[in-house]
């Protein structure tokens, strides 16, 4: 086998003697590898070369490998350099941190020729140190290792916020080691690690490590540059930082602008609101228009309800808040006047509301309570001129007829036209004195309000209150004392009980003509509460002559059972007729032939009935002063009851 300098010969021999320097010039032309430069001194000497010659090879050869390591220091200095230049170009035009730091790390590992490089950062949350970035790794438990800070050789560079570098990580006792971190690191093989800092201003926010898995020394060169990746690194991660805040900032002020948008548009509705409801106050529009305008600033459904139709525990937390409460998909504002609640707005379907539309319909109900306020200031200022007319007019002895006609003409009441007075009285029990004179007070108003919307006159009188309203036409006067006790006992919601007088015409001429229809119309008024009629209604030519005897305090239910019970009971048990073939009897003039072809009965029929009446009364029955008594019960007891036979 030849040896490598007779090969080295054979394969020079042919080429021309030439100087030491082109041999080498040639050598760094073609970045010949440092063993090539031994080649030209071996061939002299072989070839018996002359010690002058040989020396001159020998200082051409160590001039030419100084020139190859500064130009391949050039080269590799000028790789870093552009490798951080590509690197703080990523930087400039940070899109994603991952993909920068991942960057970073894989330049690191490949300039510094390393087996890993792998960068940490401080988890202030969590007060400890997790891995964030890895390159070469190949341990999934070192690439999940979290550190507590101040453990292991990161937490020695950043105590002292130098760069630290070991030969053999398990043999250097600079550091503390820990159980978690020595088994990462073994299971990952590694052997000679460098770790810098990562500086934020005077703060360390991680370590940046490069790491061989076989002992190795690294240069300062080497040192300095992974310690510009971990300048760029921090850079980056602030940068991301700065970013992040940014982006959080404007995505905040973004959101507010939304808000300012938002309340602008909520304060621009309540000013509208508000506009709509000064208005509706001016032209005295009604809580019905209040609630309108409220509906079509709020996008919704918005009614009016008095107390008893709103939820009582709603109204009830609201007043106690005071503010509109939700309830259900509905939201309830109170319509009060100091202790007073007179009703609420209710926006309907509505689940959600802000704070500002809540105000809105609480400025609505607070508006529609001074309409409501209002009209009922004008509507008893207007009861105290009507219930003082028919005072005037009660006592019209004392007063001009012309100015009590002038009086109700500017009241719009025609007292040229006919008319029925009225008397109405409460019925039933009431609690206290306290809730007798609120209900008085209830039956004043309601009647005062029933005589303006039929163009009468209202006032309190006696215990109860007195009306003059029109008859109209086709009407009687029994009609309008029914139609008024069931009016008046809706409104208030407890029995009213109604008497009406004759018809009264030319009170214009005769105002005098009010006083004695109103004591006619009192007389019926103690008739239906005699007969057990509480709520009804009934007129002075409802009773005849009857009304006169029923004046005053009269036993009329005692009258009538002790007269014609028994009769009565016996019909009840036995299922019998005898009261109307008393009737029947009565009306035929005692006569039993006419009262079997009034009965369509047989004529022993009626004498065994008359006999059997007989038996339950007495054998007096038919003597003219029972036989009137009688009359007279049957008749109050169809009174009583009218229908019942």
């Amino acid at each position: 086998m030849r040896d490598p300098v007779t090969m080295s010969r054979d394969h020079l021999q042919p080429a021309p003697l030439r100087s030491p320097e082109a041999s080498y010039l040639e050598l760094l032309a073609r970045d010949a590898s440092v063993e090539a430069y031994e080649q030209p001194v071996l061939l002299a000497r072989a070839e018996g070369r002359t010690a002058e010659r040989i020396a001159a090879l020998e200082q051409a050869r160590l001039l030419a490998l100084r020139v190859r390591a500064e130009l391949e220091g050039r080269r590799r200095r000028e790789a870093e350099l552009s490798a951080l230049f590509e690197t703080a170009h990523d930087l400039a035009g940070l899109r994603d941190l991952d993909a920068v730091l991942q960057a970073i790390v894989q330049r690191a590992r490949s300039l510094l020729g390393t087996d890993v490089a792998y960068l940490t950062l401080n988890d202030p949350t969590h007060d400890d140190t997790y891995m964030r970035v890895t390159e070469g790794s190949v341990s999934a438990r070192f690439q999940q290792l979290r550190l507590g800070l101040g453990e292991g050789l990161g937490g020695l560079v950043a105590q002292t916020t130098r760069p630290y570098v070991t030969d053999d990580y398990f043999q250097d006792a600079r550091f503390q080691h820990t159980l978690t971190i020595d088994a990462g690191v073994r299971d990952e093989g590694l052997v000679a690690i460098l770790g810098v800092p990562l500086m934020l201003g005077p703060h360390v926010i991680g370590v940046l490590f490069a790491a061989d898995r076989r002992a190795r020394v690294f240069e300062r060169a080497q040192i300095a540059l992974l310690g510009s990746f971990a300048a760029l690194a921090a850079a980056a991660i602030d940068t991301a930082n700065l970013l992040g805040e940014t982006r959080a900032a404007l995505a905040g002020l973004e959101r507010a602008n939304e808000i300012i948008r938002d309340r602008s548009a909520v304060i621009e509705r309540a000013s509208d609101v508000h506009d709509r409801l000064a208005e509706l106050v001016l032209r005295g529009g009604g809580v019905h228009d209040v609630a309108a305008a409220v509906s079509e600033v709020l996008d919704g459904t918005v009614e009016f309800t008095d107390t008893g139709a709103a939820p009582p525990e709603a109204l009830k937390a609201s007043r106690a808040e005071g503010h509109a409460v939700r309830h259900g998909r509905d939201w309830i504002a109170p319509v009060a006047a100091g202790g007073e609640l007179l009703g609420a707005l209710v926006l309907r379907g509505h689940p959600g509301l802000d704070p500002v539309d809540q105000r809105t319909l609480e400025r609505a109900a607070m508006v529609t309570s001074l309409l409501l306020l209002a009209r009922r200031s004008a509507a008893e200022a207007e009861q105290r001129v009507r219930g003082e007319l028919l005072d005037d007019l009660l006592d019209a002895r004392d007063r001009d007829p012309r100015l009590l006609r002038e009086r109700a003409a500017r009241l719009h009441a025609d007292l040229a036209a006919t008319h029925v007075v009225l008397a109405a009285r409460l019925d039933g029990p009431a609690a206290d004195a306290d809730e007798e004179a609120a209900a008085r007070r209830r039956l004043g108003a309601a009647a005062s309000h029933l005589a303006a919307t039929r163009q009468g006159l209202a006032a309190a009188r006696d215990g109860g209150t007195v009306l003059l309203l029109p008859l109209g036409t086709g009407g009687s006067a029994t009609e309008v004392a029914r139609r008024t006790a069931h009016d008046l006992g809706a409104a208030v919601r407890q029995p009213v009980t109604v008497g009406a007088s004759a018809p009264v015409t030319d009170l214009a001429v005769h105002p005098e003509a009010v006083a004695a229809a109103y004591t006619e119309g009192r007389r019926c008024l103690d008739a239906l509460h005699l007969l057990g009629r509480a709520g009804d209604g009934a007129a002075a030519e409802d009773f005849g002559f009857l009304g006169l005897l029923l004046a005053g305090d009269r036993d009329v239910a005692g009258f009538v059972d002790r007269t014609v019970g028994p009769v009565v009971t016996y019909d009840e048990r036995r299922g019998t007729d005898l009261l109307h073939t008393l009737d029947a009897y009565f009306a035929c003039g005692m006569s039993p032939a006419r009262t079997k072809d009034a009965l369509h009965v047989h004529v022993n029929t009626v004498a065994q009935r008359l006999e059997r009446v007989g038996r339950l009364l007495g054998t007096d029955w038919q003597t003219p002063a029972r036989a009137l008594e009688i009359q007279l019960a049957l008749r109050l007891r169809q009174l009583a009851a009218p229908g019942r036979r």
